[in-house]
């Protein structure tokens, strides 16, 4: 039995812990843990619990909002983008249409590199509405596709254990599985994938579902100490959370974005110190300013986190055995560590398409609202694709820009659309807009997002209390509502995202519950996007899908 919560749909209600405590439970006041494989004698309380869910956010042995067993609409739950009107029969252009895509659905090969939460959701969506020719997918990690959020929650803390983190697999998915060896190019013209062990194969649709690995410590030879680690996929969680059940005297965290600060969290809650170095003026600045910020520097604080901002670590220092001893700081300042996390930010995975002709750069893979991935001219390609973290598309709420994502949701949403639009004809596609959500547990406290906190220059506390650590902070940019944050407040964001989605006017005009006296709208505090690529999970990147003002140069 697997279990997934949703938790970009997850308002905190608890239900669930009431029904299957022994499988759920609430950290704080929303943050919601859980057994990703409970034992199958909890099976008549999960479900249970899955039903009583007022968002129906638990997920029961699947990992996608829908599987019906026809092909379904886009629904307001799910949101990919607008229903669209059936294109009409009859016409034999229609009918020429009809016969193509029904050959391919039955005899086509699909290749999907990247054995990812994207690249899994997309086979399930494949498999279900229809397509019954070749599927494969490839990944790099000799792993199936497993969850990523629980690595820096459940499994460091001691609750579950990585292992337990796969993600449900249809019994009639039907995959040609190609795990624990790399992609390393891409031929478009031949229509081939080329792997690290020398293989090629061959593809007739290409889904690019590679995501983003950590960033790693600067000097190779200071990263391969014993003791110092980044936390990414289930080895670094696995690795990580053994040496914190040894008791470390003191952990090192670099930077404070959120997996830093997560990683903090599961400090404290193992009570170890824990000394968080921020190169920033407060945690999370890069993803939500420094109004927001220095709220969760209050937080941090709060629960004896060693906070350091404005500072950078400059070496770090081991014994002659190789085990971390301490870390040098660009203050002068050292500090003795026995375990130190790198948490710098992601680097999206796409240097296998280097020289693939794709409109590939550091924010990844330039694509169309369709998920077709563009090539270096700007033209779209109709037989690559791309969803996830890898991806990088426009979008219509943020001036057409396009929008680089880090977020659950958004890998499961897109390439749901993607897989779509892979096996229907162009008058029948969906376009991906849905608006960004993303969340984040540390310190018992429930922070979540709707829209591009960055894509601000005011905010204003629409409702709650920052002293009490329970309040919406509500975004705007040259008048209009551009996202909402809330923290413990969940159950108020969807609200906000209508009102996003709507281009409501900033500051609102509109009464709220529990909603403070003063409402006066205030900077937001948001660096430079230069200052904040390394931490901010959703990142508003420009327009030019190819990025050839310039010619690029790679080394190494």
């Amino acid at each position: 039995m697997r279990v997934v919560v949703n938790l970009t749909r997850c308002e905190g209600y608890a239900q669930c812990a009431f029904l299957a405590p022994d499988v759920f439970r609430m950290h704080g006041a929303e943050a919601l843990m859980y057994d990703a494989e409970p034992d199958d004698a909890q099976r008549d309380r999960v479900v249970r619990a899955a039903a009583a869910c007022p968002v129906q956010a638990i997920l029961v042995d699947r990992i996608g909002a829908r599987e019906a067993t026809a092909p379904a609409a886009p629904s307001a739950a799910t949101s990919p983008g607008p229903v669209l009107p059936a294109r009409p029969f009859g016409s034999a252009l229609s009918g020429r249409r009809d016969a193509a895509v029904e050959a391919f659905r039955r005899d086509g090969r699909i290749v999907i590199v990247g054995a990812s939460l994207a690249g899994l959701r997309a086979a399930a969506v494949l498999r279900r509405d229809g397509f019954t020719g070749s599927l494969s997918m490839i990944g790099e990690e000799p792993y199936q596709p497993y969850d990523r959020p629980p690595l820096s929650k459940q499994v460091l803390d001691g609750s579950m254990p990585s292992g337990h983190t796969d993600l449900p697999l249809r019994a009639d998915l039907d995959v040609h599985w190609r795990l624990g060896v790399p992609a390393t190019g891409l031929d478009l013209a031949g229509k081939e994938v080329h792997l690290a062990n020398g293989d090629a194969v061959g593809f007739d649709r290409l889904l690019i579902a590679t995501g983003t690995r950590a960033r790693a410590w600067f000097d190779d030879a200071e990263a391969a100490l014993d003791g110092v680690f980044v936390l990414r996929d289930r080895d670094d969680a696995a690795g990580l959370q053994h040496r914190l059940a040894e008791g470390p005297r003191r952990v090192l965290v670099i930077g404070a974005g959120f997996t830093g600060s997560e990683v903090a969290s599961a400090c404290r809650e193992r009570d170890l110190a824990v000394t968080v170095v921020e190169r920033g003026p407060t945690p999370l600045v890069g993803a939500l300013g420094g109004v927001i910020g220095a709220v969760a520097a209050d937080l941090q604080r709060e629960h004896g986190v060693d906070l350091r901002c404005g500072l950078t670590v400059t070496r770090l220092e081991g014994h002659r055995n190789g085990r971390l001893r301490r870390a040098h700081l660009s203050d002068g300042t050292t500090l003795d560590a026995e375990v130190a996390v790198v948490a710098l930010g992601a680097v999206r995975n796409t240097e296998w398409l280097r020289g693939s002709g794709l409109a590939v750069g550091a924010w990844g893979v330039g694509c169309d609202a369709g998920c077709r991935a563009f090539d270096v001219n700007g033209l779209v390609t109709e037989d690559v694709f791309v969803a996830g973290d890898v991806a990088r598309f426009p979008h219509p709420l943020y001036d057409y820009q396009f929008l680089a994502l880090e977020h659950w949701g958004n890998a499961v949403t897109q390439a749901e659309v993607a897989a779509h639009n892979m096996i229907n004809a162009p008058p029948d596609r969906w376009p991906h807009l849905a608006t960004p959500v993303f969340w984040s547990s540390q310190f018992g406290t429930n922070i979540k997002s709707v829209g591009v906190p960055t894509f601000a220059d005011e905010l204003v506390i629409t409702q709650g209390s920052v002293a009490d650590r329970q309040f919406v902070a509500v975004y705007g940019y040259h008048g209009r509502i551009t996202a909402a944050v809330g923290f413990d407040q969940g159950k108020w964001l969807e609200f906000y995202q209508g009102m996003i989605e709507a281009a409501a006017p900033f500051p609102p005009d509109f009464r709220t519950v529990d909603q403070p006296a003063d409402r006066r709208p205030v900077p937001a505090q948001v660096p430079d996007r230069k200052t904040r690529d390394l931490e901010a999970t959703v990142v508003v990147t420009g327009h030019d899908p190819s990025e050839r003002r310039a010619e690029l140069l790679y080394h190494g």
